[in-house]
């Protein structure tokens, strides 16, 4: 956690920030740290706060992103109708202030409802061209999603061609889905096979929509497809949800037997109970129900708002329980360094799964549980996907059971662990840690970092497993020799790779500090330190107490800074990293650079691609010249530089009346001149 001395915009940064860690974490690395319950809770909090402070709202806000970025390696789709994400309401309290907004917004006694069942999958859109199936593509960050059109033709539940008439281009939205039934096959199959069973039956579909190579086709043809709304193609006389799943349903697709018409809220709420009651008996997992104002002119009406629909609502179910005994304790050591403790249970069945382990999170939560080996429990698997233990039973306590601690040293690498104050998480902060060696290779290869470009996942496994690399610095160790003798890696691919490390040696002090994957310093945090020191020197040897006076850096962060610059481990790599040639170009600290520029006192905004320099070239020479570069578009806002593709920021300086200038004319204020 964050500390309690942050004001509302630190804590919605700090908010915004750790949301999107988990995303990365649930979405791209299937290796979630929290559960839903908690993620949620997380969410609404930074909902609240940039209510009472729109102002200081991010313009990338994770409130007003869907779902996750498409993954590299599959083709974009953008779609045309956003695919929309659902706000929750997790009890009938919060069903019934849904209804009253909807009847206060259309000024209606009583609205009719459509009650669906919320299946546990992965969303996705189907585009039919003519009655065929033209794209398959998963919803993605709700705008632009991964084009999977090649593993959703292989499910025999998805329609090649629509059946009867149908408009001209028709967008179907649903869910896929892998039947329990399904589930339990494959995981027969695989443990047949001495493999390891799939986890649950939302990640299996979610991956097999993912697949680039190696495709299990049995798995795809396992997944079963719901349609259950249409994004364009609306048939005309089609006035209403109801009508619009019947239509699906002549056209060949499968959609929820369980769709009741509901006048009121007392029968949508009556309707969500019966299928609560009614969850294990059904097909699929199902987390809860989704209540949609039936009329369609209705909900245009409503609109939306950010990320969400105003006429829909995700009613979710509690989670399912069962009772078991905890064998053992284990400490895992995550790809971020975080200690996990996990309970190993005696199996259990819970919700559809057997359950054998559950995460106990951090040394609060055992604190606070008072949870020892060989206790009696309650698990229940929150959000239908992640075991947790919600209750010990104490009176059922065997004699002689201790209290557990996480211990003082990692059990991967025997460095010193380390709890920030304000943190609940214990890690270990050696970057060379072998648990977190190849999760550190990856971030400083990243874009936001150093940039390497063919650094990836499998190659990094690769160079690990056969030990070419032991520590985050051995990467500007490799030679074209070392690298032709890997798999898939043939003369040419080993020197562009030598190339992309060569560029990467040259780099900027704030990407270079991304790249060491400090805790709490993205990129922005990482902008503010390069800014104020404008050297690594004064960094290494800043006190918690210098950092926590630098502009934008609170207590936590400056923790973290000193605590990582400390580790000698930590200082050891940064020596040897600049052993190998890794250079940035230093510049005067902020306090001394500028202040009276031709710029002093004008606030910039970048936005598209601009001919003959780079973002960053263009940031550090506008603030040479005492000039402030923003991240978003404000009436404080004195000019933007838009190059090619710019994205919404020109939009809203026109909006603003805002000056904007091309490439030339920035150059032309930056020469002192007029633009």
């Amino acid at each position: 956690m964050p500390s309690t001395r942050q004001g509302p915009r630190e804590r919605m940064a700090w908010l915004a920030n750790e949301i999107e860690r988990h995303n990365r974490l649930y979405y791209q690395e299937d290796a979630p740290e929290i559960t839903d319950a908690e993620y949620d809770a997380l969410f609404r909090e930074l909902q609240a706060l940039e209510a009472e402070h729109p102002k200081w709202a991010r313009p990338d806000s994770p409130t007003r992103r869907v779902g996750a970025l498409p993954a590299e390696g599959f083709a974009e789709v953008t779609h045309r109708v956003p695919m929309l994400s659902l706000d929750n309401a997790m009890d009938a309290d919060e069903i019934r202030a849904f209804d009253e907004r909807v009847r206060r917004a259309l000024d209606a006694a009583e609205v009719e409802y459509v009650v669906e069942p919320k299946l546990d999958g992965a969303g996705v859109e189907l585009i039919y061209e003519d009655g065929a199936l033209a794209v398959g593509a998963t919803r993605g960050d709700g705008r632009v999603g991964e084009d999977v059109s090649a593993n959703l033709r292989v499910s025999p539940s998805i329609p090649l061609a629509l059946s009867g008439r149908a408009p001209e281009r028709v967008s179907v939205r649903g869910e896929v889905v892998l039947p329990r039934k399904a589930f339990e096959r494959l995981n027969a199959r695989r443990v047949a096979r001495g493999l390891e069973p799939f986890a649950n039956p939302r990640n299996t579909a979610a991956g097999a929509l993912r697949m680039l190579h190696d495709i299990d086709k049995e798995r795809l043809r396992a997944l079963e497809f719901r349609a259950y709304a249409l994004g364009e193609g609306v048939p005309k006389g089609v006035r209403t949800q109801a009508e619009v799943l019947e239509a699906l349903a002549g056209w060949g697709f499968r959609v929820s037997p369980d769709r009741p018409v509901c006048r009121g809220i007392d029968a949508v709420i009556a309707a969500h109970e019966s299928l609560l009651a009614r969850r294990d008996a059904q097909p699929m997992e199902t987390d809860g129900s989704v209540v949609k104002v039936n009329r369609l002119d209705l909900q245009v009406e409503l609109g939306v708002v950010s990320r969400s629909p105003r006429w829909a609502i995700a009613c979710k179910f509690p989670p399912a329980q069962a009772t078991t005994t905890i064998e053992a304790i284990e400490v895992q050591v995550g790809r971020t360094g975080a200690l996990t403790p996990v309970a190993k249970l005696a199996p259990v069945h819970v919700g559809g799964v057997t359950v054998t382990s559950a995460s106990l999170h951090n040394q609060d939560e055992i604190d606070r549980k008072d949870i020892r080996v060989g206790d009696t429990v309650v698990v229940q698997r929150a959000g239908d996907v992640i075991p947790q233990i919600v209750e010990v039973k104490k009176a059922r306590r065997p004699h002689g059971a201790r209290p557990f601690h996480l211990p003082k040293h990692c059990p991967v690498c025997g460095a010193a662990t380390v709890r920030l104050e304000n943190e609940a998480v214990t890690r270990c902060p050696n970057l060379d840690c072998p648990a977190q060696l190849e999760n550190n290779l990856l971030h400083l290869a990243s874009r936001g970092a150093l940039d390497i470009e063919g650094l990836g996942e499998k190659l990094v496994h690769q160079l690990v497993e056969r030990g070419l690399l032991k520590k985050l610095s051995d990467v500007f160790a490799l030679d074209a020799a070392t690298l032709e003798g890997l798999e898939r890696m043939g003369e040419k691919s080993a020197a562009n790779l030598v190339a992309h490390l060569g560029r990467a040696r040259h780099t900027t002090l704030a990407r270079l500090l991304v790249a060491l994957g400090i805790r709490h310093v993205g990129e922005t945090v990482a902008e503010l330190l390069a800014d104020h020191f404008g050297d690594l020197d004064p960094l290494l040897h800043a006190k918690q107490e210098e950092l926590e006076a630098v502009p934008g850096i609170g207590p936590t962060i400056a923790e973290s800074v000193a605590r990582f610059f400390a580790d000698a481990r930590n200082r050891a790599e940064l020596a040897r990293l600049r052993e190998l040639g890794v250079r940035f170009e230093k510049r005067a600290p902020s306090a001394r650079r500028g202040a009276d520029g031709p710029l002093a006192g004008k606030t910039f905004v970048l936005t598209g691609t601009l001919a003959d320099m780079t973002r960053d070239e263009a940031k550090r020479r506008i603030e040479e010249r005492g000039g402030k570069v923003a991240g978003s578009v404000s009436k404080k806002t004195d000019y933007v530089v838009a190059g090619e593709t710019p994205g919404s920021k020109l939009e809203r300086a026109r909006e603003l009346g805002v000056e904007v200038l091309d490439q030339e004319g920035l150059l032309a204020l930056l020469a002192g001149g007029e633009a």
